[in-house]
């Protein structure tokens, strides 16, 4: 269930809509590279790097990925709708880059639902989208709140039909950081491919 990549709450689309605020004015300034997407080049307000296990156990980092694009989408394997439509336009955006581009990014999916989403899920989940998918999990609820908070997405449990169920409620959004490790878009969900394949070539060079 998701009501806006925002999500519910005033206080979190505020903060949102004041981060995004401050990347529009730095864009505005300076000859940065023509994104379709928002560039938050330089916005200190979002997270700069994760520590987080991936679905074997090993404690993943952005200097894994040194020399790659790296995409970060949170989300969860019961999502019906804006996960598998994300993964999948990520798909679709590498194959039109080309093999040869493809190998220089990296996709990551963070579950904000590690109850449900255990490593085997996990594993047998993104990897389906394509091999090179890299699920990670948060350890616990305090690794969850951590980078959730660093990167300002918004996550809550909706409580279904039945008895035990639910849905989670999340921010429909991925950040790219570029081969360097720093981060420079926001990527709202339901662009279809074009918009990645364009910023993603700007950024791989």
């Amino acid at each position: 269930m998701l009501h806006s990549w925002f999500g519910r709450r005033a206080p979190q689309r505020w903060a949102l809509v004041c981060a995004f605020a401050a990347a529009l004015l730095l864009a505005a300034c300076d000859n940065a590279p023509k994104f379709q997407n928002l560039d938050i080049t330089g916005n200190t307000q979002f997270g700069s790097d994760f520590a987080l296990p991936d679905t074997t156990g090993k404690v993943r980092t952005l200097a894994d990925f040194k020399g790659k694009a790296v995409v970060m989408f949170f989300g969860y394997t019961h999502c019906p709708d804006v996960c598998p439509t994300t993964m999948a336009e990520l798909s679709e955006a590498l194959k039109q880059l080309g093999p040869d581009a493809a190998k220089r990014v990296q996709v990551l999916f963070v579950t904000v639902d590690p109850e449900r989403d255990t490593p085997a899920l996990l594993g047998q989940y993104v990897p389906a989208f394509d091999p090179s998918f890299i699920g990670l999990r948060p350890a616990d609820d305090a690794q969850l709140k951590k980078v959730t908070k660093d990167f300002r997405v918004y996550y809550a449990k909706v409580p279904g039909k039945t008895p035990g169920s639910y849905t989670m409620d999340h921010t429909a959004a991925s950040y790219v950081f570029d081969p360097d490790g720093k981060l420079r878009l926001f990527v709202r969900d339901g662009q279809g491919p074009g918009p990645w394949v364009h910023d993603l070539k700007l950024l791989i060079g």
